[in-house]
C-alpha cells in the first residue's frame, strides 16, 4: 500500500494569533465574568483602543466591514435613488450596501499609479453626476489612494467621503492612518485581514453625533424606554464581546503584522521583480502600505493562470486581482467611468501568498516555483 504525501497548505492570508496569547486573556476575561453576551467591556475597549490607534474621535464595533459601510451610507443620508460613486476594482462588499439603501452605484476606474480610484475619472464622474450623494474610496491591498486629490474634489463638490479601509489597517498616507481622511472610515477584521476577530468590522468618524446614531441603528434602534420600542428601522450589527476580545489582543500585534507583510513584499520584489513582464504593485513617496496582499501584474509569455496552476499543484493558494464591479453580472447594468485600467489589472494581476506565518523556506519555495515558469 502506498501513501501520497500532501504538502502543508500555504494560504493567501490566514488568521494569525499572537504568540503572547493576548487574545485569550481578553476572551478568558469575558468568560470569567460571564460577559459572553453581545456587549461588554471588550466591545467598549476595542472601540476605544482602535479609535486611539488610528486617531479618530469615535468608533463603533460591528459584525462586519460591510455593516460598517451600510451604516456609513445611512449616516450620510443616502437613500432611494441617490447616486454613490464606488471604485470598480474592489470586492463586492464595498458596493453591496449601496444596493441595500436602494441607491444607484456608479463605478469609477483605477489608475496605474495607485491601483485605486483615479482622481481624473472621479472628476469626470462629478461633472456627469453633480447630484452624487457620496463617494466610497478603497485602499486596495493596503495601498492608499491619492487622498489629497480625492478629498479636495469631494470638498469642492460638497460630497460625503467614505473610506473603505478594510484592507489597509496599518497603512499611512503622508503620516496619517488611512480610514481617517473621509467623513467615515471602515475597517474589517475578517479572517484573512491583517488582524482578525474571525469576523467583524469597525466604523470610525470624528462626528460623534453621527456615530452615536450609527450605534443606535446597529442595536436594533431600540428607543430609551422600559418596554421594547422602535421608532426607526434597526439592524443586528453589533460585535460580540467575545469577538471584540480577540480584536483587542490582535491590535497589540498590528505593527508586527505590518512589518511581516512588508518583509514578504520586499522578498517577492527582490526575487521576482526582474523577471520579464513582471511589474509589482505601485509604491508612492506619500504611501506607507501595509502590503496586505503582495500583488503583481504580468505582461509576457507567462500568464496569471500559469502561476495559479503551478502554485495550486503544490498546495499553495494564490488568486487573481479583484474582478471589476462593472464586469460583474449583478452590477454590469450600472454606469462606469474610466478608460479600462481596472480591466487590465484584473486580466494581468496576481495576488501572491502573503500569510504572515510563512517562513523563509515557504517564500523560497514559492519564488522557485514561479521562476521555473520562465525556464520552460
Amino acid at each position: 500500500m502506498t501513501t501520497t504525501k500532501v504538502n502543508k497548505r500555504i494560504f493567501l492570508s490566514s488568521p494569525h494569533m499572537s504568540d503572547e496569547g493576548y487574545e485569550m486573556e481578553y476572551v478568558k476575561e469575558a468568560f470569567d465574568t460571564n460577559w459572553i453576551a453581545p456587549l461588554g467591556e471588550n466591545v467598549n475597549g476595542f472601540e476605544r483602543e482602535l479609535a486611539e490607534k488610528v486617531g479618530s474621535r469615535a468608533a463603533v464595533a460591528l459584525s462586519s466591514g460591510t455593516a460598517a459601510i451600510h451604516l456609513a451610507l445611512r449616516a450620510a443620508g443616502v437613500g432611494e435613488g441617490d447616486i454613490v460613486f464606488c471604485p470598480t476594482l474592489t470586492f463586492s462588499a464595498t458596493a453591496n450596501p449601496i444596493i441595500y439603501q436602494n441607491a444607484t452605484p456608479v463605478f469609477i476606474d483605477s489608475n496605474y499609479e495607485t491601483w485605486n480610484m483615479c482622481p481624473k475619472a472621479l472628476e469626470e464622474a462629478l461633472k456627469k453626476y453633480p447630484e452624487v450623494k457620496a463617494v466610497i474610496v478603497v485602499h486596495l491591498y493596503g495601498l492608499s489612494a491619492d487622498m489629497d486629490r480625492i478629498v479636495e474634489l469631494c470638498k469642492k463638490h460638497n460630497v460625503v467621503l467614505i473610506e473603505d479601509a478594510a484592507e489597509s489597517l496599518g497603512t499611512y498616507y503622508k503620516g496619517k492612518h488611512t480610514g481617517t481622511f473621509g467623513d467615515y472610515g471602515i475597517f474589517s477584521f475578517n479572517g484573512n485581514k491583517i488582524i482578525t476577530t474571525s469576523g467583524g468590522g469597525m466604523l470610525v468618524s470624528d462626528n460623534e453625533e453621527k456615530m452615536a446614531k450609527a450605534k443606535f441603528w446597529a442595536t436594533q434602534s431600540r428607543d430609551q424606554a422600559r418596554h421594547y420600542q422602535h421608532s426607526e428601522l434597526g439592524f443586528n450589527y453589533r460585535m460580540s464581546n467575545v469577538v471584540a476580545g480577540i480584536g483587542r489582543g490582535q491590535l497589540k500585534v498590528l505593527e508586527q503584522r505590518v512589518d511581516k507583510k512588508n518583509y514578504i513584499y520586499e522578498f517577492y520584489k527582490r526575487e521576482l521583480g526582474e523577471l520579464e513582464g513582471v511589474k509589482f504593485m505601485p509604491s508612492n513617496d506619500w504611501d506607507a502600505p501595509n502590503y496586505w496582499l503582495s500583488s503583481m501584474t504580468l505582461n509576457g509569455i507567462v500568464r496569471p493562470s500559469d502561476i495559479f496552476d503551478a502554485l495550486e499543484a503544490e498546495n499553495i493558494e494564490s488568486r487573481p486581482v479583484w474582478k471589476p464591479m462593472h464586469m460583474q453580472p449583478f452590477f454590469e447594468k450600472y454606469d462606469f467611468i474610466g478608460a479600462g485600467v481596472s480591466e487590465k489589472l484584473f486580466e494581468n494581476g496576481v495576488c501572491l501568498p502573503s500569510d504572515t506565518k510563512m517562513s523563509d523556506a515557504d517564500l523560497t519555495k514559492i519564488v522557485e516555483i514561479i521562476k521555473g515558469l520562465w525556464c520552460k
